[in-house]
């Protein structure tokens, strides 16, 4: 696979991407913070967990049987649970393809929208991974991290922009410049072939998915005027 450092597409309509820098500044923050020792059960409290989700029909307040540290309202966690990360590098792959994507779909749709679009990504990934995993053991299992949110930034910039040229690592250690159709398109064939095989492991795939359908719908709505699709127009 490719690891993405920078693409060559300027921003053509904001001056700078300060929600999608926001954002990674927020993600940090709250992953130093839960690194100094704090109680998992808090980290807990912010977590999608289905089936407490489904317990109170999303918007019913906390769970009763809830062993969280705090009682937080499970609708409130389909927002919460972008902010936290399980490890690192689970934090570093979110933000290194926020950082390398999410300036151009910003720039494509404008900062208030951005915030809107990442946030309602992140929220449709939650529900489709608890509605896939509903009645089974991983059903009970708390749902972190941004990678759902970051899923539909990334099925954005694909339908923005897939002839743009992007620098990568591949192999983790050679430098070289390929499409963003491709650095792209293999990492969304990936998630497809994923969700199709037994479900093991602590990546919720079904959730990446969720914020694929997300971005590539919100887009369509949310691009400003006249921004093609598609990289048309294109020299």
């Amino acid at each position: 696979m490719f690891i993405p450092v920078h693409d060559d597409n300027p921003l053509k309509s904001i001056p700078f991407q300060y929600v999608t820098v926001t954002l990674i500044a927020i993600n940090v923050g709250v992953f130093v913070f839960t690194a100094m020792g704090i109680d998992p059960a808090l980290v807990s409290s912010f977590a999608v967990r289905p089936n407490e989700l489904f317990l109170v029909n999303v918007v019913g307040g906390s769970a009763p049987v809830s062993n969280d540290l705090i009682a937080v309202p499970e609708a409130y966690t389909l927002v919460s649970y972008m902010f936290f990360h399980g490890d690192i590098w689970h934090l570093v792959g979110n933000m290194l393809f926020l950082w390398v994507f999410g300036d151009n779909v910003e720039d494509a749709v404008g900062h208030i929208k951005f915030l809107f679009f990442y946030l309602a990504c992140g929220i449709f990934a939650a529900l489709v991974h608890a509605y896939a995993v509903s009645g089974t053991p991983m059903s009970g299992v708390p749902l972190i991290g941004a990678s759902g949110a970051v899923a539909g930034v990334i099925s954005a910039y694909l339908m923005l922009h897939p002839r743009v040229r992007v620098w990568v690592l591949a192999l983790k250690v050679i430098p070289m410049q390929i499409s963003a159709a491709l650095v792209l398109g293999l990492w969304v064939l990936t998630q497809v072939v994923m969700v199709l095989m037994p479900q093991v492991g602590p990546v919720a795939w079904w959730a990446h998915i969720g914020g694929l359908v997300a971005g590539a719908v919100l887009i369509l709505f949310l691009k400003r005027p006249g921004v093609p699709l598609f990289d048309r127009g294109l020299a």
